[in-house]
């Protein structure tokens, strides 16, 4: 069974000169979660944030889960710094793990929701081994690396075969659904399974956040 929706704002869009601020004012403009992403300029083309930038936000006062997504290789080491930083929910890339299931349980250990994140072309097979450990998959409907990007359109069909494999599953597992993610295609994403959802340029972009997050959960049917 589909959760309630999730709307998490990735703060890659943000004005990272009042990153505190800028958190807080989605949050307040009717926001439920942090997205948080993490990239090392190895496993994909570009640098962002570390544990250190998490941390300030907790001692900002964000007190929203903050769902880190690593796009970074290796893994583990960042999954403790993370947790320690505040972290609430680590998702990874199974290819950037050599051990998934050691990853997944580690994430878990030190107290985080644990998800893994498929690329547009990834193959699904993971998820037949991996399911029992997981609380979230992530779906990225661009290729990461930067923010601002189209979505891409087949994705919608692997949203629907992922929610047939989760409902199938009697788990609670959250689909989430990441990249150009805006008004307009929202509600198609809700529609085909997706319950979860990153938004950043088209949040961050807009002039109100609160206009914007809520025309979102109009058009998802919240």
């Amino acid at each position: 069974m589909k959760q309630s929706s999730v709307i998490s704002p990735s703060i890659l869009s943000a004005d990272f000169a009042r990153l505190g601020e800028e958190t807080q004012a989605v949050l307040d403009a009717g926001a439920d979660w942090v997205h948080f992403d993490v990239m090392d300029n190895h496993f994909v083309p570009n640098l962002t944030v570390g544990p250190m930038v998490c941390k300030a936000l907790r001692d900002h006062g964000i007190s929203a889960p903050i769902d880190v997504h690593l796009m970074v290789q290796p893994v583990d080491d960042l999954v403790i710094a993370f947790a320690k930083s505040g972290a609430s929910i680590i998702t990874f890339h199974p290819e950037a793990s050599i051990h998934v299931d050691r990853t997944l349980s580690l994430i878990r250990e030190q107290g985080c929701k644990a998800g893994l994140v498929l690329n547009p072309t990834t193959p699904l097979d993971v998820l037949d081994w991996a399911i029992d450990k997981l609380d979230m998959i992530l779906l990225m409907s661009v290729n990461p690396g930067f923010g601002g990007q189209k979505f891409i359109p087949y994705v919608m069909e692997k949203v629907e075969h992922v929610r047939a494999m989760i409902d199938a599953s009697e788990r609670e597992i959250r689909l989430e659904i990441d990249g150009g993610v805006t008004v307009d295609n929202i509600g198609d994403l809700a529609s085909a399974g997706a319950d979860t959802f990153v938004s950043g340029s088209a949040i961050f972009g807009s002039g109100d956040y609160a206009a914007t997050i809520a025309a979102m959960r109009n058009s998802i049917g919240d």
